[in-house]
């Protein structure tokens, strides 16, 4: 496992759950092409590469380049490191029939590959001993943002006064935030939600 400082952006659910298992950090999702569209996720984005800079490791087909053009056209250069995968012909176990240009994506790369694709890029990795300390599930639960009454409502609020994507799960939105702010910065952003709702 390594921890990385920067924020990797994927295509997908699968490439996300397949990189989970080598890097420690913050990894996003574009949603394929909805990234075109989803104006919010590609602010939040923008600014988890203003706060760490970003890593964008696409598949090596067409689409996967497509992808990556659009997140390189509304990024600042200086922020990004480009991370590539080798072209490898093939299928994903869990797909019935290979994808249009018959090579394998992110989620179908060995581990070892993967890393060495990050290395390459140029990734910051991080010591245990120099991690910042993230914000946690606990912390969610005191701020009453899940396992409580109206949870889901204080979490679409949150999303809506910080300008994140609506759809962005709870743990997504845990990732981005423990990015993006720090635990006492989070806390005085819900009393102040809070207090907006009062007056």
């Amino acid at each position: 496992m390594i921890r990385i400082k920067e924020t990797i952006v994927v295509e997908g659910k699968y490439d996300k759950n397949k990189l989970s298992s080598l890097v420690d950090g913050v990894i996003i999702e574009t949603n394929g092409f909805g990234i075109f569209k989803d104006k919010k996720r590609l602010a939040m984005i923008r600014r988890l590469a203003e706060k760490n800079g970003l890593v964008i490791l696409t598949d090596s087909d067409g689409a996967g380049f497509l992808i990556r053009g659009k997140l390189c056209s509304c990024i600042r250069p200086e922020l990004i490191k480009n991370a590539y995968i080798p072209d490898i012909l093939g299928k994903e176990k869990r797909k019935s029939t290979p994808s249009k240009e018959g090579k394998l994506g992110v989620e179908g790369m060995e581990l070892e590959t993967l890393r060495k694709a990050l290395l390459r890029a140029g990734v910051t990795v991080e010591g245990r001993a120099e991690r910042r300390s993230t914000l946690t599930k606990v912390d969610f639960y005191e701020l009453g943002l899940s396992g409580r009454e109206n949870s889901a409502g204080k979490r679409t609020a949150l999303l809506k006064r910080l300008e994140l994507p609506e759809h962005l799960s709870p743990n997504g939105l845990l990732q981005a935030l423990s990015v993006l702010y720090t635990r006492e910065e989070l806390f005085q952003l819900c009393e102040e939600l809070e207090d907006d709702k009062e007056s």
